[in-house]
């Protein structure tokens, strides 16, 4: 199928990233993290809003217990009056480090990544928020990217974005990660992998950054899709809509110098397309 992604908010994201569709707001929520900001946007009304909180901002995640929890240098805040607020939890990790992505499963259990925010170290691990608890699992890597849990949670999707590499991990109920296998490994012309998503059908979703594009691949690795976009920094999908059957791509502008910017006008802005499947509801995070 041919699908030509479409601007909804033209601006200019340093690091667009970490794209989430919010059910009770009918909205998209994602982060500009080098910029310290938090953008919204209701397609229903057209509607934008930014919060400068500050920090570096890296994923936005709902509590079951209400409100929203911000990742942001090497903590989990609440989002409280369009601040960053209160610490939920603080991670254990060298200074030179920071929070990257993240997922809730099926549980309730938020798994998020960690980087060397210089972007030259392999520092970067994989934890676990279960019941209150921190768990650390699989590095180390320079920047790991997603994670994203399965149908079912089979499996836990983990990007290693530096090696080009999209690791599988199977799940169990409790947190722990088991012996890794690569899913997908790409080449140096096809780009870095960042930000994943799994849709309604089990594929998993993932822009290239400089890569040009976003990927659909099969549960079995076999790449469905590729849909080209017209800058090279690509970040996340996230799906939304009441139907959840609109895909929403957040992108980058950073590192590019003024020629880029003129190869690249679009870079940084939040994309949409219809997507070949819905996609799922994130669930909320158990603090429990």
């Amino acid at each position: 199928m041919s699908v030509v992604p479409e601007v909804v908010w033209e601006l200019d994201a340093l690091v667009g990233e970490g794209p989430i569709w919010l059910s009770d707001e009918q909205a998209v929520r994602f982060v500009d993290i080098k910029r310290g900001k938090l953008h919204k946007f209701v397609p229903a009304t057209g509607a934008r809003e930014t919060l400068e909180v500050g920090g570096l901002p890296s994923f936005i995640v709902p509590a079951a217990d209400g409100g929203l929890l911000v990742g942001s240098e090497l903590a989990v805040h609440r989002l409280e009056q369009d601040r960053l607020g209160t610490e939920v939890v603080t991670l254990d990790e060298r200074s030179g480090n920071r929070v990257n992505d993240a997922t809730v499963d099926g549980s309730g259990r938020l798994w998020l990544g960690t980087m060397d925010n210089a972007e030259t170290e392999p520092t970067g691990w994989i934890w676990c928020l279960y019941r209150g608890q921190l768990h650390r699992y699989w590095g180390k890597a320079v920047v790991t990217n997603g994670p994203a849990a399965s149908i079912g949670d089979r499996w836990l999707y983990v990007t290693d974005s530096v090696a080009r590499t999209i690791w599988r991990f199977p799940l169990g109920p409790d947190p722990v990660l088991g012996g890794g296998e690569v899913f997908v490994q790409l080449s140096e012309q096809e780009g870095h992998p960042d930000g994943i998503v799994v849709d309604s059908e089990d594929c998993l979703w993932v822009g290239l950054w400089e890569g040009w594009g976003v990927r659909r691949y099969a549960p079995d690795g076999k790449l469905l899709l590729h849909v080209p976009f017209p800058c090279a920094r690509v970040t996340k999908v996230a799906f939304g809509g009441p139907d959840l059957k609109t895909a929403y791509v957040t992108t980058a502008c950073i590192g590019l110098d003024q020629s880029g910017r003129e190869q690249q006008p679009l870079a940084g802005s939040l994309f949409a397309f219809p997507p070949p499947a819905p996609g799922r509801v994130l669930p909320a995070v158990n603090l429990g």
